[in-house]
């Protein structure tokens, strides 16, 4: 196991704030995506690598013992080791954590257990080491510090409808499922659907959140009524019907809550995945002679320009006014097809004055 330098890795300084490490971590993950790199080994890894260093720094309280710790992590894992090989033989004392211990300037209390340790520290954060690690796509430095927290309790996990990607936050189990690495994430090699002693999981609970396209695009919230008691659960931007937003623990006897999205048809925009579709009505002399018009979207007006001579139909596209992904910060395009609008009555001049019109113009005939 060799040091892993987060914040070299997303390409921080240590002072970084949890805003340039967001930020940094975006970046970089769409670059290093596999499904932008298909077959690209180094992707895969650099991609992993950055899901690990993220993990930890945009959570506060593992970047605190990262910070702490990093560095002595091999001081960390041999004291760890011994008080396991101690426990194993009946003998509490030697607890690297208590009085005298190698840790105890930090603060921590607990004993260490058979064939590794734990301790107990400030603000109840539990810490726990082993003396082996399962060869995950999480490296052995990474389940040494941190072992199997995973994500906090009840932080929300979104995943899409289609592939169930983890798109923030999330579990170990969550995040490599995404990379296509099910089965091998914090609960080691124990089967599917037990915990690491072979304890069944309940199954989740589920719950269905109506909403509008609007709410969809700009992110809302909804309670969850649950055997008698109410949870606000916060629906991120850019959710489809049947994203999934998967709260660990938050369900009845601690059983996950997985809550299901149905976005409601909008009466003038059709979605596309993250692209958005809209007709938009002209008069025949914007047609004909073109012009600016007000295109409404769900950020807001934006002008237009059509061409002269735009026939019916025609599509234009407005990069990034769709609704938001996802993953990342980008959003998806809005096409606007035009309809015209002919005049239903003319008077007895605008007839004579239409017939001058086609008279002029040497049309030829559409339909041959």
């Amino acid at each position: 196991m060799e040091f892993q330098d987060y914040y070299k890795t997303l390409g921080v300084p240590k002072t970084a704030s949890q805003a340039d490490i967001k930020k940094a971590y975006r970046k970089l993950a769409r670059e290093w995506h596999p499904d932008r790199k298909p077959g690209d080994k180094d992707a895969e890894r650099r991609f992993k690598e950055l899901n690990e260093a993220n993990a930890v720094l945009s959570d506060a309280g593992k970047r605190e013992k990262y910070d702490r710790f990093g560095h002595d992590w091999e001081a960390y894992a041999r004291a760890g080791a011994a008080a396991g090989a101690r426990g194993a033989r009946g003998g509490g004392a030697g607890d690297p954590f208590g009085p005298g211990g190698p840790f105890a300037a930090y603060g921590f209390g607990g004993a260490a257990g058979a064939g590794g340790g734990s301790a107990t520290g400030p603000g109840g954060i539990r810490y726990e080491f082993r003396t082996t690690g399962d060869a995950g796509a999480f490296s052995d430095f990474f389940r040494m510090m941190f072992g199997d927290e995973g994500a906090a309790a009840g932080e929300p996990e979104v995943f899409s409808g289609s592939q169930g990607r983890t798109t923030r936050g999330g579990s170990l189990d969550e995040i490599l499922a995404g990379m296509g690495l099910a089965g091998r994430g914090a609960r080691g090699s124990a089967g599917a659907g037990q915990d690491r002693v072979g304890t069944p999981r309940l199954a989740p609970v589920e719950a269905v959140a109506e909403m509008g396209l609007e709410e969809a695009f700009h992110g809302t919230a909804r309670i969850v009524e649950l055997d008698g008691k109410r949870l606000e659960v916060t629906i991120p931007r850019g959710v489809d019907s049947n994203s999934r937003i998967k709260l660990t623990g938050k369900g009845p006897d601690g059983r996950d809550l997985v809550v299901i999205t149905k976005v409601r048809p909008h009466r003038v925009f059709t979605r596309h995945g993250a692209d958005l579709e809209r007709e938009v009505p002209v008069t025949l002399e914007e047609a004909l002679l073109g012009g600016e018009i007000r295109v409404g979207t769900l950020k807001g007006q934006v002008l237009l320009k059509v061409p002269a001579g735009s026939q019916p139909g025609r599509r234009f596209r407005l990069t990034g006014q769709g609704m938001p992904r996802l993953r990342g910060d980008a959003a998806g395009d809005l096409y606007v097809v035009l309809r015209v609008v002919l005049p239903a009555t003319l008077s007895d001049e605008a007839k004579a004055a239409a017939k001058r019109l086609a008279d002029l113009v040497k049309q030829p005939d559409p339909r041959a």
